[in-house]
């Protein structure tokens, strides 16, 4: 089979400038038509250009708008509405959960303003600094699991945009997501700027960053305190109600104090507690649970945090009913 060419951004705007056409460059250099589309807007900022489409067709799909820095927050300003907060799917090729599809029909119901994947998609267990148990199941490689997790995020992308026009789709950078950064920066740092060597490449219709602020009041992020307490300890230090995976626990601790209430969510995870990803635990109990939240707003104000816990294969549980995904 030919090996696709990875395109540099001089040779992409080139491309462009001769085609107008993401179609045109598609079958040049592999990948999708939105992810192509959303290259094209991030040169035309990067480089102050404009690149016309000479395919009246061939208009980014999505309004134009500045780039989150993939490093810092990000605000989302909701007022009134829906939050889903998923978190460490670690999604492994062949790996279908209940969670998942119990996300999947919180979306099609809630129809929610954001989606935010609070880390730890990818898994990268091939690069882990875990070293290989020679115990379990093989571990799979990096294009295996970036496949995976580009299905599963696919699949979410697409019963979104069916269920809620112009829904936002945000990635929380997770500590097993960074693995895939942090390793090719290590070993291969004079390809730092080539596309495709950003997880973040493959992943054209997320918007990452380090923390998402649904309101100045909450905040979402991949982790901050840690142990049997961080939910009570991130509300406490923090002031504010924080919403964090890392620690798969799926609960809700409220806090009070002068300021009125506010909450520490763990948002658990989107896999089962005890699959494949996690061998390196020795089959040792663990205090994990497979779900995800539900944050509701009125008036820029969030409502208790509700959760969605997997309560069979199959089923999951949500509002005292049980409902079959």
């Amino acid at each position: 089979m030919p090996r696709v060419p990875i395109l540099q951004d001089a040779e992409f705007i080139e491309l462009w400038k001769t085609t107008g056409s993401a179609t045109e460059i598609q079958k040049i250099s592999g990948g999708n038509i939105r992810g192509i589309q959303r290259r094209r807007h991030a040169l035309e900022l990067k480089y102050n250009i404009k690149l016309e489409s000479k395919n009246p067709n061939g208009s980014d799909p999505r309004p134009h708008r500045a780039p989150i820095v993939a490093y810092e927050r990000y605000q989302l300003g909701i007022l009134n509405g829906t939050v889903l907060v998923f978190s460490d799917a670690h999604f492994w090729p062949g790996i279908r959960t209940t969670a998942f599809d119990g996300l999947l029909w919180a979306i099609k119901e809630l129809k929610p303003q954001a989606i935010i994947c609070n880390g730890d998609a990818l898994d990268g267990a091939s690069i882990s600094r875990h070293p290989p148990s020679g115990i379990g199941p093989k571990e799979p490689t990096v294009i295996e699991e970036l496949k995976a997790c580009q299905s599963a995020l696919g699949e979410i992308e697409e019963v979104a945009k069916e269920a809620r026009h112009n829904v936002k789709l945000m990635y929380i950078w997770g500590n097993h997501d960074a693995r895939f950064n942090a390793r090719l920066a290590s070993n291969a740092p004079q390809f730092a700027e080539t596309y495709g060597f950003k997880l973040q490449d493959h992943l054209p219709d997320w918007e990452f960053c380090m923390s998402c602020w649904p309101t100045p009041d909450v905040v979402v992020k991949h982790r901050f305190k840690g142990g049997v307490h961080a939910t009570h300890n991130n509300a406490s230090t923090s002031g504010k109600t924080v919403v964090t995976g890392h620690l798969h626990s799926l609960k809700v601790t409220p806090f009070a104090d002068y300021n009125g209430n506010r909450f520490g969510v763990d948002t658990g995870t989107l896999a089962e507690p005890y699959g494949p990803q996690f061998s390196y635990g020795e089959d040792n109990p663990l205090n994990h649970r497979s779900g995800f939240a539900v944050l509701s707003f009125i008036d820029g104000k969030l409502l208790w945090p509700e959760l969605v816990h997997k309560w069979d294969d199959g089923q999951v549980e949500f509002r005292g009913k049980i409902i079959n995904v």
